[in-house]
């Protein structure tokens, strides 16, 4: 009888695979570790919730002039701001958390968004869009019915020039949002609020009238 191995006619399964020799130097441990930190990310609760905020942007739907318009065209299917997580519009300040102030803050309507802004939920963010809302626009000097600058009346933190500013900008000053959502909590943050104390200019004194008012502003308004 001959001693060679006859092929098998039946289908098998594949032979299993050689096992896996750590290279010399490293341990069982270590290629465990490496193996698991493949399919595994190690982070804090802080920054998973601060990156579920930043692509989670529900801003609260209305406009005050021509700016408006601009904010609009933004969520509209050209730009389509909601590709970057932020064209959730909502009809409520409760279901909100950024409020784009587009257009002109005149004293009659300052009220308003400050109530506005004070019945949306915290964490709540603020981008002042146009040169109007930013400091006064081309009412800043004779226009004694126009807020100089909606961060005023409630803290703002992104600003975004232009009048009107394009859809381009408001989405650049959403990017620059959502960079401080991600920073809260963190070394970044609070170094840019210190570069923002040093730089800042007394607002509370240009609110009241005082030193560093424009001549001709009323003062003293209250909201």
């Amino acid at each position: 009888m001959s001693d060679e191995k006859k092929p098998n006619p039946f289908r098998t399964l594949a032979e299993p695979p050689p096992p896996v020799v750590p290279p010399p130097g490293r341990s069982e441990e270590d290629r465990i570790r490496e193996e698991l930190e493949r399919g595994i990310l190690f982070s804090t609760v802080e920054s998973v919730v601060n990156w579920a905020r930043a692509n989670a942007i529900w801003p609260l739907g209305f406009g005050l002039a021509c700016c408006a318009i601009e904010m609009m065209a933004t969520a509209a299917t050209r730009f389509d701001m909601d590709r970057f997580g932020a064209g959730v519009f909502r009809a409520t300040p409760r279901q909100s958390d950024l409020m784009i102030v587009a257009g002109t803050v005149n004293y009659k309507m300052a009220h308003r968004v400050k109530r506005l802004y004070d019945e949306m939920p915290d964490p709540k963010w603020v981008m002042a869009m146009g040169a109007c809302t930013v400091g006064g626009g081309p009412y800043s000097k004779f226009g004694y019915h126009v807020v100089q600058g909606v961060d005023l009346i409630i803290p703002v933190d992104v600003h975004v020039p232009g009048c009107p500013p394009r859809p381009e900008a408001v989405i650049e000053g959403l990017f620059r949002l959502q960079e401080k959502i991600l920073a809260r909590g963190t070394p970044q943050q609070r170094k840019w609020m210190n570069e923002a104390m040093q730089g800042a200019p007394d607002r509370a004194g240009l609110a009241a009238g005082g030193a560093g008012a424009p001549a001709g502003k009323p003062g003293g308004m209250q909201v």
